[in-house]
């Protein structure tokens, strides 16, 4: 794990990665994060490894994917969840990805589960930002890809930022923390892992066959990369927690 001196400017403050697999990667989300100076804390409380008591001394916080859900009953993930109140009682920013959202909407008192019909999403899907996703990045993506098969329901208090179909609640706010439902860190080289570990799952209704996954990656990828080089520049910038709240308000 990344040691910082906690005398570094906020500028180059490391960013929390919690992962949940042994060989994950933050993706793409790591090589935005390097762009912006920021080091990563990465770890991976699956494997024994702690989460910080505060992020005083981190510039914010990513929770990744996985495959596990946030209903299972392992320790880590009741940790994770219980965990999730330091970056909102400390309202430090947060970024919660697919299972990393979920958590953070279960923390948050909503419901987490799989969809009524069995359907899955896996591919790109669209979906629709809301007056209050648009207030935070102008340009969402029309497309967005997907890997999950349990949704979220929108928890009291909190902002729906973009809407989707089979799944309704595609990403939300409460203050300086995020989720979204979709996967925005995937690299070409993580879509032909996952398409091939996880064949199994293109028999689940509602998944889009392994070759449309790259046939539209070609298409719809430049706006949802355009849509997170956006949202994470802004998420830590200088001021980035004033500038979200008063243009959401």
């Amino acid at each position: 794990m990344n040691q910082t001196p906690s005398d570094q400017s906020s500028n180059s403050l490391p960013v929390l990665i919690v992962l949940h697999q042994e060989a994950s990667t933050p993706g793409r989300i790591g090589n935005v994060l390097r762009v912006l100076g920021h080091p990563m804390d990465i770890r991976r409380p699956r494997f024994g490894d702690p989460l910080p008591e505060t992020l005083e001394h981190h510039a914010g916080a990513v929770m990744f994917g996985g495959p596990m859900s946030v209903n299972d009953s392992d320790d880590y993930i009741r940790r994770e969840i219980d965990w999730l109140a330091v970056p909102l009682k400390e309202q430090k920013p947060f970024f919660g990805i697919c299972l990393g959202a979920q958590m953070l909407a279960k923390h948050l008192g909503a419901r987490v589960a799989a969809h009524p019909d069995g359907r899955a999403q896996i591919g790109y899907y669209a979906v629709r930002p809301t007056a209050a996703g648009r207030a935070v990045c102008a340009q969402w993506p029309d497309q967005v890809y997907h890997w999950h098969r349990e949704g979220f329901e929108l928890p009291s208090g909190c902002e729906l930022l973009a809407e989707g179909d089979d799944f309704p609640n595609e990403a939300f706010r409460s203050g300086s923390c995020f989720g979204v439902q979709f996967h925005p860190d995937v690299t070409t080289a993580m879509m032909h892992r996952w398409t091939t570990r996880g064949h199994e799952r293109f028999t689940l209704p509602g998944v889009r066959p392994r070759a449309d996954h790259f046939t539209w990656r070609a298409v719809h990828d430049v706006s949802e990369r355009a849509w997170l080089n956006t949202f994470l520049e802004r998420w830590l910038s200088n001021g980035t927690q004033t500038d979200l709240l008063n243009a959401a308000e």
